[in-house]
């Protein structure tokens, strides 16, 4: 034990004359003076009327002593620092960084090659990638993916001794690819996948479709029917009434209202040109207007045009210009047996009607393509340039033929026995006057998950199954009736080549003949 220094000794005992302590510390000597007293000074509540008076269940807040002389006039503690508050990520308004470089998640035991040596690679892959896709703007992570698939190609088909020199070769080819533009752009994909899309195409332009080929796909009268397709012509007198000017009809941008006046009279509508879709903002999925992404549904409009209005009806669209049948083939048959067919439409003072003509034959080759005047009487209201590609210098310089003799035309390539290929057929016949028994439509080919009536958009289908973008044009070039046309054809030589037909069962007389 260390002796006592006794240091209290010069200090009065607090608790004298009462302390029952057998060895205190402190003196209890009566001549020394009283031990000072500790003022502790407590933060005081506001009062009642300047702010809402604090719970019982907290206790109120206590000032440290300061260092200086002791009593209520001490100076109070310095203000306490801020916390640091973490900024608010879900309220960022940044982009987010795009994906960085792919990480291989691979058995290092089990690889021929050693992992970092292909990290390496990898990262060579990717720098490429993201250089080439450059101008797409919309899948940042499309670089890295498209990195890791292409990593794993070239390592299926080396060995430690040739990899290196895989990936150079490779790094190469990536090199020499045109930057693609769009996510669909026949640039994009890895090596084997582009050659498997350049060899799918070099097969469907190889292919000439014939009615053998595509015999199981026509439509029977009842999926006609199911489809919207007009299979007798309407009762009345065709063509009778080819305008509706100066008329009221129901507007088909904004379904107010309107009265039918030509292209310079026309009222303004304010209105949406893209129809509403879902998408997910915030876990929830919500109905927007593709064209401005403003909520749906949106009474405002996001674009001006005139007034124009759209007829369904059998009996209306005959009124405007008599339906007719194609004629009987010649004999002999110098017609095409297989066609694909599209139409550009505009709005005018007859409803919609049809302003370009493109038809291809089996092999994809374009055997017409014609723009078509209106009929007496009918004014063009809107060229509608965005969806149709027509503009009005265009429509002035060459449409020189009407309806009734681009018809006369068609006649020598097409007719009541010709396989007529379309997507949404029943809309172009209507347009054309056509009714037509023999025919195969790529939306009902590709069924939509939610079946009858919608239908798969033409620029999806040949986006998925062909690897190309079409329709992309924009608001001063629009739609090509020729691109479209082609597309179609070539999705039914798609489907002949990759889902052939199931050969039927025998029948029982078959079956007895085979013992």
């Amino acid at each position: 034990m260390f002796s006592s220094l006794r240091l209290f000794q010069q200090l009065a005992c607090p608790d004298v004359p009462r302390c029952s302590r057998p060895h205190c510390l402190f003196s209890h000597r009566t001549d020394l003076p009283p031990p000072p007293s500790l003022t502790i000074p407590v933060a005081q509540p506001a009062s009642s009327s300047s702010r809402p008076s604090t719970s019982s269940t907290i206790p109120a807040k206590r000032s440290i002593p300061s260092t200086s002389a002791p009593g209520p006039s001490a100076p109070q503690e310095p203000p306490r620092k801020q916390q640091k508050i973490a900024p608010n990520r879900a309220a960022s308004t940044a982009e987010q960084p795009a994906a960085g470089p792919p990480v291989l998640k691979v058995n290092g035991a089990s690889s021929v090659v050693p992992v970092p040596v292909r990290q390496a690679m990898l990262k060579t892959l990717y720098d490429h990638f993201v250089v080439l896709y450059s101008n797409i703007s919309n899948n940042p992570s499309l670089a890295a993916e498209d990195a890791l698939r292409q990593e794993e190609e070239v390592y299926k088909k080396s060995n430690k001794q040739t990899y290196r020199v895989a990936i150079i070769h490779c790094v190469a080819a990536i090199k020499r690819r045109p930057p693609p533009d769009t996510s669909s752009h026949p640039s994009v994909g890895t090596e084997e996948e582009i050659n498997a899309r350049a060899a799918a195409l070099k097969t469907r332009k190889s292919l000439r479709i014939t009615r053998a080929h595509i015999e199981h796909l026509i439509l029977t009268r009842q999926d006609m029917e199911t489809w919207g397709f007009f299979v007798d012509i309407p009762d009345g007198i065709g063509g009778d009434r080819p305008s509706l000017e100066n008329t009221i009809a129901k507007c088909d941008r904004c379904g107010k209202p309107c009265l039918v006046k030509r292209k310079d009279e026309a009222e303004e509508c304010i209105y949406h040109w893209g129809k509403p879709v879902s998408r997910t903002a915030g876990g929830q999925k919500v109905r927007v207007h593709r064209c401005c992404s403003k909520p749906a549904p949106d009474d405002g409009g996001c674009v001006r045009g005139p007034h124009v209005f759209y007829e369904s009806k059998a009996e209306d669209l005959h009124a405007r210009h008599a339906f007719s049948y194609l004629k009987s083939p010649p004999s002999p048959n110098t017609v095409l047996d297989v066609a694909a067919l599209d139409c550009e439409m505009v709005y005018t003072t007859g409803g919609m009607r049809v302003a370009r003509v493109s038809v291809v034959d089996g092999e994809g080759i374009e055997v017409f393509d014609e723009l078509v005047r209106m009929d007496d009487g009918v004014e063009v209201i809107d060229f509608n340039t965005r969806f149709s590609g027509i503009t009005e210098e265009d429509y002035n310089a060459k449409a020189v033929l009407p309806l009734a003799s681009i018809r006369e035309s068609l006649d020598n390539l097409i007719n009541s026995e010709t396989v007529l290929i379309g997507h949404s057929l029943d809309s172009d016949l209507k347009t054309l006057r056509i009714i037509h028994h023999v025919n195969v439509d790529t939306s009902i080919m590709f069924r939509h998950s939610a079946g009858p009536p919608y239908r798969k958009a033409l620029k999806d289908l040949a986006r998925e199954h062909l690897g190309i973008t079409i329709q992309s044009g924009g608001v001063t070039v629009g739609h090509s009736s020729v691109e479209d046309s082609v597309a179609t054809l070539d999705l039914v030589k798609w489907h002949v080549v990759n889902r052939p037909p199931k050969p039927k069962p025998p029948t029982p007389m078959e079956t007895e003949g085979q013992w």
